[in-house]
């Protein structure tokens, strides 16, 4: 009889071009010994470390990152993007999703975020609104700390 397979370990998915929240990515990683993956269209300084690797996929493919992010992660996976569409792609394959500022994304929460991301589309289409979100704060850099450290933890528990 052959052992039972080990879960893999925790990845985390950086959908890397724009993202404010990097460098704490890295910090909490490495506390934890984790894999992160820094996708983007073009090459990204990541700090040297065995854990932390820079993909860069084709240029000039729309979503190309994306794409990438999808085909490879799993269940025991976190994806850090703000793009509400890859979430809901990432959700799909069962992994945990975090934005920037801090927000969890769920099964349970992504069809709203979808519906307000198409909505605020339209307007800002019709002239309806302009500019674009408030300015990024050390209160989105905290709690985006701590909700990855929280979805860490609860794939930790999840293991068991």
């Amino acid at each position: 009889m052959e052992p039972p397979e080990t879960p893999s370990p925790t990845r985390i998915f950086v959908d890397g071009d724009a993202c404010p929240v990097k460098e704490e990515t890295f910090r909490v990683a490495i506390r934890y010994g984790l894999r992160v993956l820094l996708v983007s269209n073009s090459q990204l300084r990541v700090p040297r470390n065995p854990l932390f690797e820079s993909v860069v996929v084709a240029r000039g493919k729309f979503d190309g990152a994306d794409d990438w992010i999808v085909e490879q992660i799993t269940d025991r996976d976190i994806a850090i993007t703000s793009d509400i569409p890859l979430a809901a792609r990432c959700l799909e394959k069962g992994a945990r999703a975090l934005d920037a500022k801090g927000r969890v994304y769920s099964p349970e929460s992504i069809g709203d975020a979808l519906a307000s991301r198409e909505l605020m589309t339209h307007l800002r289409a019709m002239g309806e609104m302009g500019g674009g979100p408030p300015p990024f704060s050390a209160r989105d850099r905290s709690t985006f700390l701590q909700r990855l450290d929280d979805l860490i933890q609860a794939l930790r528990r999840a293991k068991r």
